[in-house]
């Protein structure tokens, strides 16, 4: 990972470069060009900045972005929203090096835990590093039976990189390891030295080459919402929709909740995976 927050901001900036492709913006292309995506002297015109000011950006050779800057940049390289985001967070710690910070353990308040027994679909509460902090029994189950597995371990993209098993259990493999590690990409942004995040990333870099391939992509995602596939060992695949609401903090938690279209053969599938659950627990009742 870069060390300094200018090394960051020129570490996503050059891969977005390399990106781009140059006859998409009518310039020159073919075996000519020395370089994959743009040169850093095109990408400085697209944004109307001198080729050696956005030089030293990338080098983070010390330069401090404004956000109109940031911004010029970002339209030239054809950010999405998550993206531009991103980038003006990257930039304002570039601006405003942040010195030591007090950080707060991320908790679930009573409340909500009362909220999850309430709630009758699959719901769990994650924290920014994609720690499951809480969960219901249907989420437990469609996530491979979380009360067995460690504490230290239940992160959700640990679980999709490190599980042998994860291709099997999560049918859009890639497509959900993208999008875990472009959560927390965007973690990374708002607390880039945070302990639990430099922990989950040298882990996930040692132990898998997938991981080491996509967290060297840069691509952001924001937990908002978004659809999961499942394939459970008693029901099949079910396909939800999910939804996320921040719980208070700054960063904290966010609460994940799993949807399906009424009368649809996935709401069926979680009707008939809630019951077997009802039974699995009356039938442990009556054996005590």
């Amino acid at each position: 990972m870069a060390t300094t927050p200018a090394q960051r901001l020129a570490e996503f900036l050059r891969i977005r470069r390399g990106r781009v492709l140059p006859a998409d913006l009518g310039l020159e292309s073919g075996s000519r060009r020395k370089v994959a995506g743009l040169r850093r002297e095109e990408l400085a015109m697209l944004a109307g900045v001198s080729t050696d000011y956005y030089q030293r950006i990338e080098q983070g050779r010390g330069v401090r972005p404004s956000d109109r800057v940031l911004d010029a940049l970002g339209r030239a390289l054809d950010l999405t929203e998550e993206e531009f985001r991103h980038l003006r967070a990257l930039g304002h710690a570039a601006r405003h090096p942040a010195g030591p910070r007090r950080r707060v353990p991320e908790r679930v308040p009573e409340t909500t835990h009362r909220l999850l027994r309430t709630i009758t679909g699959p719901a769990m509460v994650l924290s920014s590093h994609l720690d499951v902090l809480t969960w219901n029994p249907l989420a437990g189950s469609l996530f491979g039976g979380l009360d067995a597995v460690p504490a230290p371990e239940r992160n959700v993209l640990r679980a999709i990189v490190l599980n042998p098993d994860a291709r099997y259990v999560c049918p859009d493999w890639e497509a959900s390891a993208v999008e875990y590690i472009g959560m927390l990409r965007a973690a990374a942004a708002a607390d880039p030295d945070h302990p639990r995040l430099q922990e989950l990333v040298g882990e996930l870099s040692v132990r898998s080459s997938d991981f080491r391939e996509l967290w060297a992509r840069h691509d952001v995602r924001e937990k908002t919402r978004g659809r999961k596939r499942f394939e459970h060992p008693e029901v099949g695949t079910v396909t939800l929709d999910w939804d996320a609401y921040p719980l208070p903090g700054r960063p904290g938690p966010a609460l994940i909740a799993y949807t399906a279209v009424p009368g649809s053969a996935d709401a069926e599938r979680l009707r008939v995976l809630a019951s077997l659950l009802a039974t699995e627990d009356a039938s442990r009742l009556s054996a005590r």
